[in-house]
């Protein structure tokens, strides 16, 4: 036990000199070895008066460990020497006689012949009374060394000139959490603190912090002894799984023994160095919150002889110490005074028989900074005495000797101060009066019986670099906290995923925030990202809308089925047409291939060959030379076909023109003239189809309108001018076909193709009508397929119509393949 109850109650009202020893300079320090001060009012009868009513015996061992590190240096020869140091510790209960006891120590206290002022004063541990103290001693210009003071509000140099402390201040333990719990992805806890200047500047320089590093608090619970049924309740409801407490040591444990009967689980506790490594805490009970608990404590040292000095104390040491006897009264449970009841105190018997905060010697941690502060006022008196020609080699002002310091000057050489102690620990300042802040993340690892092992899992140091200021140890085992065997998750929402974006919700913590899907054809390829970005436009967004992916490309490939369709029906008219051109060639000596120019006849059968053909280049993956290639040969094979059935139809009018009286129409459209008309058709076309090369030529085009997702492979026009001259000149030739065959369908012949010529430019128009439409309205690879049908349908029809009606008569009525059949039908000049 660490705190108890006295024997009986003492008024140290007017006395507050515990323990002194004279010597050349004197070292002040002010304690709370009694706590808890309660005011007695005597029935009214009397003045009232205040008492004591328990022992706080951490602060008797730091008491002694000023008397220890002074007799320490006074064995030194090199520090200090030919000074003898002396001491003068205070004790106080309650800030008021704190305080008070602060002033004695100022002035002296003449009826105790303490003439002498004491060079410096060390303490307090509390923040709230070193912040009282200093406003008495800054005014004097009187160094004040803290231990234990962490508030960060105490490194103002303007409000606290005179205030120092071996004890870094609580705004690097601050950090070093926000550094914990961003290193853990703990972005959403709770935090319980106390109506003290500790607990409540930390807590409010704390959320500043962990705010800038995206880090949100739930909920702030204000210690009150009669709401920790509420403090439960809050806890339980809370979605964070972290809970940091940081208070006080004494108030830690007021509240882990009032939630002793409620069973709080899931939870992480964080602490803050008060409390972090007091064993006594641990019980059983307090095993579901405290197991795996985490936070930042001061190094443990090592301070040679120490442990010695405090278990070999006896009451003899300090005869005159009412304080000593009361608390060896506790110690032991037994009485210096007679008494039947209680068994009587010899004084010596051995403190290793007991277990309190005094006697626990396994570490030193806040003890190293009493030893520190003890060392540092000894350090600047040292620099203050030396002398050098004359003059002080720190500051440059005359020397002074023994008698002659004053507490300003030490409070000047402190300033200066930068030196290692005997056990190695290095002391200087900042401009703030801050030491280097050296923290040890520590874990607790508690066993069944409720025992605790605080383990030693990391470190956090500010004079390492950027980076590296935080570490956690490598091969460590951690308990964790929450009953669980793995990190405890706590965060208000979990982090936006790749293929959403973060958005803030003005009405919750930024930690709450919100996660929307990335729009169409948009990526966030990060955790939390804060935009979504747009794909480069030939890349499209996966399923996940995580990456950027190359958008699918699409044409009419001979691999799928609509391609290969349109290409085996290619290939299927120019077999048939080379079949027709067998058929006609084996028998052009016949009358039905002779008559209307068997010459004609085989030049369509060829130029048909050709678009059939030239409807495979329409499809595979467009090229510059596929895409120039494909119109042009497309347009002037068609206008071939078209000059070809122009003339043919031309010589069936001509024919029977020719069979009328007087009549010499067929010289002037002979072989000859009918070769040039063809000629002259397709050349006009070849001239167009060159100028539209020349001009604005057709040209491999990723078309990336029409799909988002997929680009389309085509070959765009050029010039559509060009494209719709040479549509406009076939439909042309193919509407004067059709209204000349149209005259001529009634004309008396057995053989005449008008008829047939009619209703294949009946087709030949009826497909190119519907093609405009639907080539216009067509997407992607359908405006191809759509253009290939148009030039398949056509080309068929012109076959089917015009030749194979006589392969009919050729193959299966071979006897009207006569002569004497035709001539029985047709004026003989026909043929």
């Amino acid at each position: 036990m660490s705190d108890g109850k006295p024997n009986m109650q003492f008024d140290w009202a007017d006395r507050f000199m515990e323990f002194s020893k004279e010597g050349d300079l004197i070292i002040g320090g002010v304690f709370s070895i009694t706590s808890t001060r309660k005011l007695n009012d005597n029935g009214y009868q009397a003045l009232p008066n205040s008492y004591c009513t328990r022992w706080n015996t951490r602060e008797l061992k730091f008491a002694r460990t000023v008397i220890f590190t002074v007799e320490e240096i006074n064995r030194d020869t090199e520090l200090l020497p030919g000074v003898s140091l002396g001491y003068r510790l205070f004790n106080g209960c309650g800030s008021e006689n704190l305080v008070q006891a602060a002033a004695e120590a100022v002035n002296g206290d003449d009826s105790k012949g303490c003439r002498s002022h004491i060079q410096a004063l060390l303490g307090h541990s509390s923040s709230g009374v070193s912040e009282d103290i200093n406003s008495i001693l800054s005014p004097l210009s009187i160094p004040q060394v803290s231990h234990l003071s962490t508030c960060a509000c105490l490194s103002d140099r303007r409000r606290y000139p005179s205030f120092f402390r071996t004890v870094p201040s609580d705004h690097f333990q601050i950090i070093g959490i926000v550094q914990l719990m961003k290193y853990f992805d703990w972005r959403w806890f709770g935090i319980i603190y106390a109506n003290s200047l500790y607990s409540e500047q930390g807590t409010a320089h704390l959320i500043k912090e962990a705010k800038k590093e995206g880090i949100c608090v739930e909920y702030t619970l204000r210690y009150s002894r009669r709401q920790v049924y509420a403090f439960e309740k809050t806890i339980r409801a809370s979605s964070s799984n972290v809970v940091l407490l940081f208070m006080s040591l004494s108030l830690t444990k007021s509240l882990l023994s009032k939630m002793d009967g409620y069973k709080i689980t899931g939870k992480q506790w964080l602490g803050s160095e008060a409390w972090i490594t007091q064993v006594d805490l641990a019980s059983v009970k307090k095993k579901n919150i405290l197991q795996g608990a985490m936070g930042f404590a001061l190094p443990q040292s090592s301070i040679p002889g120490l442990a010695e000095f405090l278990l070999n104390f006896k009451p003899a040491d300090e005869p005159e110490s009412a304080i000593v006897k009361a608390m060896w009264e506790m110690f032991f449970d037994c009485t210096f005074s007679s008494s039947n009841i209680s068994t009587m105190c010899t004084g010596t018997e051995d403190l290793r028989t007991v277990s309190n905060d005094y006697t626990d010697v396994t570490q030193f941690r806040a003890e190293n900074n009493v030893y520190k502060a003890v060392y540092l006022v000894a350090y600047a008196l040292h620099a203050l005495l030396q002398c050098k020609n004359g003059s002080n080699p720190t500051t440059g002002k005359p020397c002074v000797n023994k008698n002659e310091v004053e507490p300003k000057l030490v409070l000047e050489h402190i300033k200066y101060v930068n030196f290692t102690t005997q056990n190695g620990a290095k002391v200087f300042f900042d401009e703030n009066g801050d030491s280097v802040a050296q923290y040890e993340l520590v874990n607790w690892q508690m066993k069944e019986d409720g025992s605790v092992d605080i383990v030693n899992i990391g470190q956090y140091d500010t004079s390492f670099p950027e980076g590296e200021k935080f570490k956690l140890k490598k091969n460590t085992t951690i308990v964790w906290g929450g009953n669980k065997n793995k990190v405890v998750r706590s965060v208000c929402r979990e982090p936006c995923p790749p293929g959403t974006r973060k958005v803030m919700n003005k009405l919750k913590p930024v930690c709450c925030f919100d996660c929307f899907e990335c729009p169409e054809g948009t990526i966030s390829n990060e955790t939390n990202s804060p935009d979504c970005l747009i794909c480069p436009p030939e890349f499209w967004p996966n399923e996940n809308k995580d990456k950027c992916l190359p958008k699918l490309t699409e044409y009419l490939s001979y691999k799928e089925i609509m391609g290969a369709l349109l290409t085996g029906f290619g290939c299927v008219g120019v077999f048939l047409s080379l079949l027709t051109s067998v058929i006609f060639l084996t028998h052009k000596e016949t009358p039905i291939v002779r008559a209307n120019n068997s010459e004609l006849s085989f030049l369509l059968l060829f130029s048909l060959t050709l678009c059939f053909l030239c409807s495979l280049t329409f499809i595979g993956r467009p090229s510059q030379w596929s895409c120039m290639l494909r119109h042009t040969a497309f347009g002037i094979t068609f206008v071939l076909s078209i000059s070809c059935v122009l003339g043919k139809t031309i010589v069936v009018l001509m024919a029977f023109r020719a069979t009328l009286p007087g009549s010499n129409m067929m010289k002037w459209f002979g072989p000859a003239q009918q070769r040039l008309t063809v000629l002259g058709f397709t050349l006009i076309q070849v001239v167009i189809c060159i100028l539209w090369l020349i001009m604005s030529p057709p040209f491999p085009n990723k078309n990336m309108k029409y799909y988002k997702e997929k680009i389309i492979l085509e070959c765009a026009l050029g010039s559509a001018v060009g494209f719709w001259a040479v549509l406009s000149y076939i439909g042309l030739l193919a509407l004067l076909c059709f209204v000349l065959a149209f005259f001529a369908r009634k004309l008396p012949d057995s053989f005449n193709e008008a008829k047939l010529i009619t209703f294949s430019m009946l087709i030949f128009c009826a497909v190119w009508i519907t093609f405009i439409p639907a080539y216009v309205s067509s997407p992607g690879k359908f405006t191809v397929a759509v253009e290939i049908f148009a030039i398949l349908a056509s080309s068929f029809s012109l076959l089917f119509c015009i030749f194979f009606p006589k392969c009919y008569i050729i193959i299966f009525r071979p006897e009207q393949n006569s002569k004497k059949h035709l001539l029985g039908k047709i004026p003989p000049r026909t043929l």
